[in-house]
């Protein structure tokens, strides 16, 4: 009788531990699961391909040994790997603030990249890095095979290896601090410091020389911003005075719409106008024909670990396609971004897959309130959902608009998607298939997209260069550990110094005394910045109906642009006679 009385306290017992321990589980899941999405990386944007330009995918265990062509607008994140050829160059934003442009003939690994930490690898050659923005507590570092350079304030960084294995990191303004295994020293703004492989030599501290560093100032800017860009850098002191004139946050409307992490937004001020549309705010129209539809012009690729991604052939095409939403609007099509003050979350591609068979493959961009599901692929491509969201969806936004619906042909998936390709289908159909968001999940999708990897165009990479881009390179700190990939460090070759980087490194003072006014800046410098105020003033009274003024001024801008050419070609063949003496080096070392 007694025992009988026991069992319902027991049963009301065990019911509450089953609540519990279910709460707990629960509470775990999505504890694990935002934390799983916090670890994921961003990507970084390729913005300009010159020449030939090769890309690693190096922790995809099924194509980590193939180069690709890369192509403007192709997403990069940890573990990528860039390589520029010789007489090639590229450009790749982290963020909307945050740029470098890659010489010819260098290595640049994605390491760590996330909204407080940038690491990247340099293991040959060089790099100018652009940071517009870097609040307390966040990291930019460039890892070399000598040591780490961390970045400590924006500015505009050179960071190089040279013929004799040296680094060598130039403030051209802001300031750096160099840590290798003897210790760190600090680099100012003006100011080179070279920091030997080998521990028998001391580092070497010198100031820029003036001339140089207006060159090097001058092509970058003329480079990034080659429609906005006046000459006025040619001077390095009047980039000294003021360095921020071309910060694309204050010359872009866009950055106040979308927040400075998200690459490619000075972009969408050249080929498209904001608009406020009713329920969303502020939203992008790109100058299209009326036909035009998101998703329609470019290709896709497999990049691990996010799985299929959209790469635009659009020149405004990175941001719109990887962030935000796209609704259809007075018969116009407009980009939602996300709010501007939030932390974005990159996505490979914001599109529902329409599963119509083994014949054709379909998408849509997905609208304002449709779900997406964040995800990564384990080594062996098995999706980890990072959220509840269900992968097969009943209704998407987007599928009642005309035309919104991309119908390709199965065997043109792998091929670059234009409208030569784009089919049409009965609305009945599409209305009875149910989309997808993940299309892996789906048989004939999942072939399609790894058949994507042999339509593309691989790029030959010596076997001596290959043996340089994998030197070990040294780090501050360890790469933040990803869950699909736990070994990043050793993978990417990575090594942390450790208790030495407290210490003083020994330098060698090589600066040289300079005078309090500019006064050894060369002549030719200074007749540029005579010219062009002159110029200035000439098209203040060609305005005003001066004729006389307008022919002035244009044989001034003739006489302008005839000494940038000259001054692009003597830096061309002072690249070239770089380039040579390095090719001379790799074949005595064959040797």
């Amino acid at each position: 009788m007694d025992r009988m009385k026991v069992w319902p306290h027991a049963i009301l017992i065990i019911v509450a531990c089953a609540v519990i321990g279910g709460a707990a589980a629960l509470f775990w899941t999505k504890y694990e699961r935002s934390a799983q999405a916090s670890a994921l990386p961003n990507a970084a944007r390729i913005e300009r391909v010159d020449g030939q330009v090769g890309l690693n995918r190096s922790l995809d265990n099924q194509a980590n040994s193939q180069w690709i062509q890369a192509t403007p607008n192709t997403p990069i994140s940890v573990g990528d790997r860039i390589y520029t050829r010789d007489n090639s160059r590229s450009e790749v934003a982290f963020t909307g603030r945050d740029f470098a442009t890659i010489d010819a003939d260098t290595s640049l690994d994605i390491l760590d990249l996330s909204n407080q930490r940038t690491q990247l690898a340099l293991r040959n050659g060089s790099a100018l890095f652009d940071v517009g923005s870097l609040a307390s507590g966040e990291l930019f570092e460039v890892a070399t095979p000598c040591g780490a350079v961390d970045l400590q304030q924006p500015g505009l960084y050179q960071v190089g290896i040279d013929n004799n294995g040296n680094a060598s990191a130039t403030a051209l303004s802001g300031r750096a601090q160099l840590v290798g295994n003897g210790g760190s020293s600090t680099v100012e703004k003006g100011e080179t410091l070279t920091l030997p492989c080998s521990g028998g030599s001391a580092a070497a501290l010198s100031r820029v020389d003036a001339n140089q560093a207006g060159a090097v100032v001058d092509n970058y800017y003329r480079y990034r911003y080659p429609r906005r860009y006046d000459g006025r850098y040619r001077s390095y002191y009047t980039y000294l005075d003021d360095p921020n004139y071309y910060d694309p946050s204050r010359n872009y409307s866009s950055y106040n719409y979308v927040s400075d992490y998200v690459p490619g937004i000075d972009d969408l001020d050249d080929y498209g106008d904001w608009q406020n549309v009713s329920n969303y705010g502020y939203c992008w129209h790109p100058r299209v024909d009326a036909s035009w539809a998101p998703y329609q012009s470019g290709y896709w690729q497999m990049d691990y670990p996010y799985g299929l991604t959209w790469v635009s052939n659009e020149p405004w095409g990175y941001a719109p396609y990887h962030y935000g939403r796209w609704t259809y609007s007075a018969d116009n099509w407009f980009w939602v971004p996300e709010p501007v003050r939030t932390y974005p979350t990159y996505s490979p591609a914001l599109v529902a897959f329409i599963p119509l068979g083994e014949s054709s493959a379909a998408w849509v961009a997905l609208g304002p309130g449709d779900p997406y599901a964040p995800r990564y692929y384990d080594p062996n491509w098995q999706p980890v959902y990072l959220t509840q969201t269900n992968v097969i969806q009943e209704r998407i936004v987007n599928l009642d608009v005309p035309g919104a619906v991309t119908v390709v042909p199965a065997q043109d998936f792998t091929r670059v998607i234009d409208r030569s390709v784009i089919t049409r289908v009965d609305p009945q159909t599409i209305t009875r298939v149910q989309p997808v968001l993940d299309p892996l999940t789906v048989d004939p999708l999942r072939r399609a997209a790894f058949e994507t990897r042999a339509a593309q165009r691989r790029l030959d990479v010596p076997p001596v260069i290959a043996r340089q881009i994998n030197t070990p390179v040294v780090t501050t700190s360890a790469p933040s550990a990803r869950p699909f990939r736990r070994d990043l460090a050793e993978a990417m070759r990575v090594q942390q110094i450790g208790e030495k980087r407290n210490n003083t490194l020994q330098v060698r003072d090589n600066r040289a005394p300079v005078a309090n006014q500019p006064s050894g800046q060369p002549a030719q410098l200074a007749a540029e910045q005579a010219r062009e105020k002159q110029i200035a003033d000439l098209s203040r009274q060609a305005a005003r109906g001066d004729r006389a003024a307008r022919q002035q001024m244009q044989t001034l801008q003739r006489q302008q642009a005839e000494q940038q050419r000259a001054d692009r070609f003597a830096a061309q063949q002072a690249q070239g006679e770089r380039v040579r003496q390095q090719m001379q080096t790799q074949n005595a070392q064959r040797q």
